[in-house]
């Protein structure tokens, strides 16, 4: 029998003794992602033969095992079997989601084995060039230039560092723009991650920019460092009253931190009609693929 518990704070070191070995693609395989998300998607650990099983559920409640951590060639089948007999006693719909194409390919090559594997086009990451993040050249990001550019020449604003005594209201504005945008649903989970990120950054890791307009904080975005090739950007939010804030944000966090790192992962649109056509106009380089295993 598996004895899952639950994520804590506590367990980083834990949890970064298992994910630091592998150069992970997508944003799912960070522990400040798991940490803030661990009471929306119900996020529990496991040990189990020297590998870290994590499991969760979608925003669908639908139950599901990320791709385990620490597994060799040896064990690998061994550690499928019991969790396909977890899943069975505990009726969950999935095997695996969150996994990525590696991990995926490996599970091919197992031989004697039938999975169901199909594309996770809702959860898929945006990834961007960093420098055509922060040039926006062209002419299909000529309209982002154009809204960044009104926003500069037509606001009083300063850009500060996200240090603890900003906290406070960082998290009265997004309850604020929450409301105005009718908060319910996604809205709710991501202002509970919000909060779990802001009250807990001594401890996690990430660096943050807040936007003053006229000296009130009307925007600010968090970002990770996840290796030399790649930085996450895990929470952008800003006054929506306010025309091109958005543009200044992604644009500025981007150059002032992340210059030095070519790929910017700017996670998925889990299949909200909105955010897709958001993250599709600022042209991603890619769309990091994630499956789901049966």
């Amino acid at each position: 029998m598996i004895k899952f518990q639950k994520l804590q704070l506590g367990d980083k070191a834990l949890f970064e003794k298992f994910l630091k070995p592998y150069n992970f693609k997508t944003c799912e395989y960070s522990f400040t992602n798991l940490f803030i998300w661990r009471e929306a998607c119900s996020i529990e650990y496991a040990l189990m033969d020297n590998c870290l099983i994590i499991k969760k559920k979608d925003f669908n409640g639908k139950e599901h095992f990320m791709q385990p951590l620490g597994y060799t060639k040896d064990n690998l089948k061994c550690i499928i079997n019991s969790l396909k007999e977890y899943r069975s006693e505990h009726d969950m719909m999935y095997l695996f989601k969150d996994t990525e194409e590696d991990f995926v390919n490996e599970l091919k090559a197992l031989k004697n084995m039938d999975f169901q594997i199909t594309e996770d086009r809702d959860n898929f990451d945006y990834v961007y060039s960093s420098e055509k993040l922060i040039s926006l050249s062209g002419k299909i990001l000529h309209k982002k230039k154009n809204h960044y550019n009104y926003f500069v020449k037509n606001y009083e604003y300063d850009t500060e560092a996200l240090t603890k005594d900003l906290v406070p209201a960082c998290i009265e504005a997004s309850k604020r723009w929450c409301r105005i945008k009718h908060c319910t649903g996604y809205l709710l989970y991501e202002l509970q991650a919000i909060e779990e990120i802001l009250k807990n950054g001594s401890k996690l890791d990430f660096e943050g920019m807040v936007v003053l307009v006229d000296d009130v904080i009307q925007g600010f975005t968090i970002g990770e460092k996840m290796n030399d090739e790649m930085a996450i950007i895990h929470i952008e939010k800003a006054n929506p009253e306010i025309n091109g804030l958005y543009n200044f944000i992604n644009r500025t966090f981007v150059q002032d931190y992340y210059s030095d790192v070519p790929l910017i992962n700017r996670e998925q649109d889990l299949g909200l009609d909105g955010l897709r056509q958001a993250k599709e106009s600022y042209q991603p380089l890619k769309l990091e693929k994630k499956f789901i295993v049966s």
